[in-house]
């Protein structure tokens, strides 16, 4: 017994150098900048695994060097700086081609340099440019000669075909994949490729592909919950087996033999015994798991009936509508609710990657927008434009409609003697800012969270349905933007609608 004792803390002393051994192969930034917490501070993070980078490189470690610059290169697009993050992968790839690897050794290197790409590319949803680094990354993965790089490719192809919406390739991919990937044990990558899955079906309002993704994903994980419960078994047994056959070739004493195995008896029945409790609370969270995905399922089709039947009544309604004389204002205001609900529908519907964008040159078109609302301002109410003289790329449609909506509120709440400004602000390399604010009583600090959201309370409709506001929000949304009251601004209310390109 004391010489098993003594065998324990042997490989415990061996399995802790081992340990140190692996980590202190990192250098001291790179630890460094592992150690950052890169949620709460990204610029800090980003710029020590850039120094790593650099070191490494001094040092001639190709595969360590990339390892830091892939890592300061997601960073860098975190804060959707993708020119800077392009930029330094260039500069991986003359690492690369300068190292004394050999062509394998440099495949293998290229091709996580590449699918880092590709990954950028998929975000940015440029499909064929995602479709050529995809054909780039099968040679490397050929020439490199790696049989774990083979296995990644399925897992990247199979991300791939499913964000851009080719699910028969996604398919037959992800079968040979998880196939692979299960029977290698690399569970995280297929359990992320079915949650990519079912966010694309719940993207795009596919009940029916969430549904069936959903029950595709709980069966691979029952199954995949019970491969692992049987190795824990397997492995149980296999030790059980072990140290009887130990017990039988070293121990002569009896007594000792017995006490041995009775020990590991006792410990077979608490292990066996904690399998019992862990597999009820799992099959309880499968249960439970289940009856959820069916509410939120139900949830779903509710909210996707309810938008359909109030856009249909919208639709039904308005050609009657018109058939009234606009000129009574409860016609009119008919009309006008009508139809802010028709947009606001559409709205909700459309996909955010059918917004085109075009260059506008910012100080010509704010002066227009303020031109138009100069006449409906009150007596000495200054009308003030501030922005640079620059170009930014903006969807035309949406800016203009929430400018002057903003506007035309300000003009209205503004009272004599006072001021309603314009102003546009560069905040980053890829963010900007307009602001509408005036000198007017401003909106309450209890009602400001509620002026975004439509249909709060019943209304005269003649005196406004309260929706423009939600439909200038749904609008900035669709821009990968938002629209906010600064609550910095005492003066009256200020409007900030911020847009990130």
């Amino acid at each position: 017994m004391k010489r098993k004792i003594v065998f324990l803390l042997l490989n415990l002393f061996i399995c802790c150098n081992l340990a140190n051994a692996q980590e202190s192969n990192k250098s001291e930034l790179h630890q460094r900048a592992e150690s950052i917490d890169s949620k709460k501070n990204v610029g800090s993070a980003r710029s020590m695994y850039i120094h790593a980078f650099n070191d490494y490189v001094n040092k001639g470690q190709v595969a360590q060097a990339v390892e830091c610059a892939i890592k300061a290169t997601g960073l860098y697009y975190k804060d959707n700086f993708w020119k800077e993050a392009f930029d330094l992968l260039r500069r991986v790839d003359q690492v690369i081609l300068s190292s004394p690897l050999n062509e394998a050794g440099r495949a293998a290197q290229f091709y996580q340099v590449n699918k880092e790409r590709l990954q950028m590319y998929i975000k940015l949803r440029k499909p064929e440019s995602a479709k050529n680094l995809l054909a780039m990354l099968e040679t490397l993965s050929v020439r490199s000669g790696d049989e774990s790089i083979k296995n990644d490719l399925l897992y990247t192809k199979a991300i791939y075909y499913y964000t851009f919406g080719m699910n028969a390739k996604g398919n037959e991919v992800f079968k040979e994949m998880a196939s692979k990937l299960t029977a290698l044990k690399e569970y995280d990558k297929v359990d992320e490729v079915y949650q990519t899955l079912i966010a694309n079906g719940r993207k795009s309002n596919n009940a029916s592909m969430v549904a069936q993704s959903y029950s595709s994903y709980i069966a691979w994980k029952d199954s995949v919950n019970a491969k692992k419960a049987a190795d824990e078994v397997g492995a149980l047994k296999q030790q059980i087996a072990d140290n009887e056959a130990s017990i039988a070739e070293k121990d002569s004493s009896l007594s000792t033999r017995r006490y041995v195995i009775v020990g590991l008896s006792i410990l077979a029945v608490a292990l066996a015994a904690a399998l019992a409790v862990g597999a009820f609370i799992l099959l309880r969270f499968i249960l439970l798991t289940r009856k959820q995905k069916k509410t939120i399922q139900l949830a779903n089709e509710s909210n996707a009936l309810k938008a359909k039947f109030i856009s249909n009544i919208s639709g039904q309604l308005a050609p009657t509508f018109k058939k009234l004389d606009n000129r009574i204002p409860e016609v009119k205001a008919l009309l006008d609710f009508s139809d802010h609900i028709q947009t606001l529908s559409d709205l909700e519907n459309k996909p955010a990657e059918d917004i085109e964008y075009q260059e506008i040159k910012i100080q010509q078109f704010c002066e227009e927008l303020a031109d138009q609302i100069k006449n409906k301002v009150k007596k000495g109410v200054n009308v003030t434009v501030t922005t640079p003289k620059m170009s930014a790329s903006i969807n035309r449609e949406y800016v203009s409609h929430i400018l002057l909506h903003l506007l035309n509120n300000a003009a209205q709440y503004t009272p004599e003697g006072g001021t309603v400004a314009l102003e546009f602000k560069k905040r980053g390399p890829h963010s900007h800012q307009f602001m509408v604010s005036d000198t007017g009583e401003g909106i309450p600090e209890e009602k400001r969270e509620d002026v975004f959201k439509p249909f709060l309370e019943i209304r005269d409709l003649t005196e406004g349905d309260g929706l423009g506001l939600p439909i200038c929000k749904q609008m900035a949304l669709k821009m990968n933007g938002d629209l906010e009251i600064d609550s910095q601004y005492t003066k009256g209310t200020r409007f900030v609608l911020e847009l990130k390109n």
